[in-house]
C-alpha cells in the first residue's frame, strides 16, 4: 500500500481558484475508488480554505505512475468541478509516503490553517472519515491515518497553548466586526445555514454576550438547528435583514446543490452512459483494472450547477430599506455587517456596494489573520512531527511483516525436524536399556527446548531482515518523494506564470 494525497488551501491559490477547483468534491472520493482498481481508499477533505484528497493505492509507484496517477484523479476532479484538466492539474500539491502523513497531522492540529491553531479543522478532519465511511470509500491504512491524525490535534490542543487560544474562522470574524456593532448584549445575529460553523458561530456570538440570535435554512432545517441550540428561527430573511446588526453566512449551499432541486425540481440526468463514457476513456490505460462507474454515481460527476447566492443584492437592499423606514426620524438605520464564511460564496459580492453595508468574506479575513508565536507553533510541530515518525515507523514496519514471517515458517519447520529427530534418538536408547517409549510429558519438554533455542538464535536474523526491508521501503517511497517533489515544483512554476500572465 501507498500513501498519496493531492492537496489545494489558501496557501497555493487563491480562494476565488479554490472554489472553483472544489466544485463538485462531494462526487470525488467515491468516482476515484469506482473507477480506478489499485486505488483501494480515498477521503476527501473539504472545507473554506481547502480541498484535499488522500488516496490508499494497491500498488508500487514510481516518479512516473505518480505522474500518472496524479493526471488521472485531476481529470476527475476536472470533469467534476468544470476546470480544465491542465487547470485542476496544475492546482494540486503532490505528495506521496510520509509526506502525506505529515501534512494530514499538521492540517488536523490547526497549523495549516488560514487562521493558525483554529480547532473547527479538527472536527472537519473527523466529519472527512465519517463521510468517506459512509461512501464506503475509506480503508484500513486511511482509518488508521486519520484516527491518528485526530488524536494528534487532540494532543495539540491539549498540551500547547495554540490549542488554548480559542483561534477559529468564525473568532476572526467577529473581532473583525465588533468595531462597528453595538455592544454584543445588544446585538442582533442572524445565521443563514445549519452546518458546523453555524454551529460554531453561536457559540463564539454567546461567549462575547450576544443572546438576540436567529437562524435562515434555505433547506428547511433552520427550526430543528434553533430547536437543538436554543435559538430562534427565520421563516423571511429579508424581514430578519431589516432587524439583525450582523449576518453569518455559512450554508455553503451555492455550488453543491443543482438548482433544480432548489426549485423542488428533481435534477434531470444527462445521455444514458455519458458519464460512465467518459469517465471510462479516462480511466482506460490510466491503471488497469476495472474501469467501470459504480452504481448510482451516474449523472453525478458532472459539472455541478451553481445555485444563485443565498444572499443577493437585492434583497439586501430591500431589507435596508424596510430598516430605515422603521428607523424613523432618525437619520438613518445602523450598519448591516455580513460576514460570508463559505468557501463557495453565499453572498453575492455587489452586496458590499449596497449603501450601510460592509461585507467581510474568507479573503478579508485571510488578509487579517493574525500571526502566533514562534515558539508556541515550534512546541505544536514537534508534536505533530514525533507522530508522524511514529505512524510511519509503524506503518513500514508492517511492510518488512511478510519477511519476518517467513522467517518464523522456516523456524517451525526446522522446530519440528529437530523435535522429530531428538525424539527418535530418545525412543533408540531408551528401547537398547529395556525401557517404555518417552511420554507425552519427555517430548514436551524436549520440544520447549527446542523451541527455545531455535528462537533464541532467529533474533538476530529477524532485526537484520526487519531493518534491510525497513530500509528497502524507505528508499522507495523516497524515491516516489522526489517524483512528487518534481511534479508539485512543476506545477508550482507553471502557477506562477499563469499568475503573472494574468496581471
Amino acid at each position: 500500500m501507498v500513501l498519496l494525497s493531492l492537496t489545494a488551501s489558501h496557501r497555493e491559490l487563491d480562494l476565488d481558484a479554490l472554489e472553483r477547483l472544489s466544485t463538485g468534491s462531494s462526487s470525488v472520493g467515491r468516482v476515484v475508488v469506482g473507477t480506478c482498481g489499485p486505488v483501494a481508499g480515498a477521503v476527501v477533505i473539504s472545507t473554506c480554505n481547502r480541498f484535499e484528497l488522500y488516496l490508499d493505492v494497491d500498488a508500487p509507484l514510481s516518479g512516473d505512475s505518480v505522474k500518472h496517477a496524479t493526471r488521472h484523479v485531476a481529470e476527475l476532479v476536472a470533469h467534476a468541478s468544470g476546470v480544465t484538466g491542465d487547470v485542476a492539474a496544475r492546482s494540486f500539491t503532490v505528495r506521496t509516503g510520509p509526506e502525506v502523513t505529515e501534512h494530514l497531522f499538521a492540517v488536523a492540529s490547526g497549523l495549516d490553517a488560514m487562521v493558525v491553531g483554529e480547532r473547527e479543522i479538527a472536527g472537519q478532519v473527523k466529519r472527512s472519515l465519517a463521510i468517506a465511511r459512509e461512501q464506503e470509500t475509506t480503508s484500513k491504512t486511511l482509518e488508521l491515518l486519520f484516527q491518528t491524525a485526530s488524536r494528534t490535534s487532540k494532543r495539540v490542543g491539549t498540551d500547547t497553548e495554540l490549542g488554548a487560544a480559542g483561534r477559529s474562522v468564525v473568532a476572526l470574524a467577529l473581532d473583525l466586526a465588533e468595531s462597528e456593532l453595538p455592544p454584543w448584549d445588544g446585538t442582533r445575529a442572524v445565521l443563514i445555514g445549519t452546518g458546523s460553523y453555524a454551529g460554531a458561530s453561536v457559540a463564539a456570538l454567546r461567549a462575547r454576550g450576544c443572546e438576540d440570535i436567529g437562524v435562515y435554512s434555505q433547506s428547511g432545517r433552520a427550526e430543528a438547528f434553533a430547536e437543538s441550540h436554543g435559538v430562534r428561527s427565520v421563516d423571511s430573511l429579508v424581514e430578519a435583514l431589516a432587524d439583525a446588526d450582523i449576518v453569518v453566512s455559512c450554508s455553503g449551499a451555492r455550488g453543491r446543490v443543482l438548482a433544480a432541486r432548489a426549485d423542488g425540481e428533481p435534477a434531470q440526468p444527462g445521455p444514458a452512459g455519458s458519464d460512465e463514457a467518459a469517465l471510462g476513456a479516462m480511466v482506460a490505460g490510466n491503471f488497469g483494472g476495472q474501469t467501470t462507474l459504480p452504481r448510482g454515481l451516474s449523472g453525478e460527476v458532472g459539472p455541478e450547477a451553481s445555485l444563485g447566492h443565498v444572499l443577493d443584492a437585492a434583497a439586501v437592499v430591500r431589507a435596508r430599506e424596510r430598516a430605515a423606514d422603521r428607523a424613523g426620524d432618525e437619520p438613518e438605520p445602523r450598519p448591516l455587517v455580513i460576514l460570508d464564511l463559505a468557501l463557495h460564496r453565499d453572498v453575492d459580492p455587489r452586496v458590499a456596494d449596497v449603501e450601510g453595508v460592509l461585507l467581510y468574506d474568507l479573503a478579508t479575513l485571510k488578509a487579517h489573520a493574525p500571526a502566533v508565536a514562534h515558539d508556541v507553533v515550534a512546541q505544536a510541530q514537534g508534536i505533530v512531527d514525533t507522530a508522524a515518525r511514529r505512524f510511519e515507523e509503524t506503518r513500514l514496519g508492517r511492510e518488512a511483516d511478510a519477511a519476518v514471517i517467513a522467517l518464523l515458517d522456516e523456524a517451525e519447520v526446522r522446530v519440528v525436524a529437530e523435535v522429530d529427530a531428538a525424539v527418535a534418538r530418545l525412543t533408540d536408547e531408551l528401547a537398547l536399556r529395556g525401557e517404555p517409549a518417552p511420554e507425552e510429558s519427555d517430548v514436551d519438554v524436549i520440544a520447549r527446548d527446542v523451541r527455545k533455542r531455535v528462537h533464541a538464535e532467529l533474533h538476530d536474523k529477524i532485526v537484520a531482515v526487519r531493518a534491510r526491508a525497513t530500509a528497502e521501503a524507505r528508499a522507495a517511497e523516497a524515491a516516489l518523494v522526489q517524483g512528487a517533489v518534481a511534479l508539485t515544483k512543476k506545477a508550482s512554476t507553471q502557477r506562477d506564470a499563469d499568475h503573472r500572465s494574468s496581471r
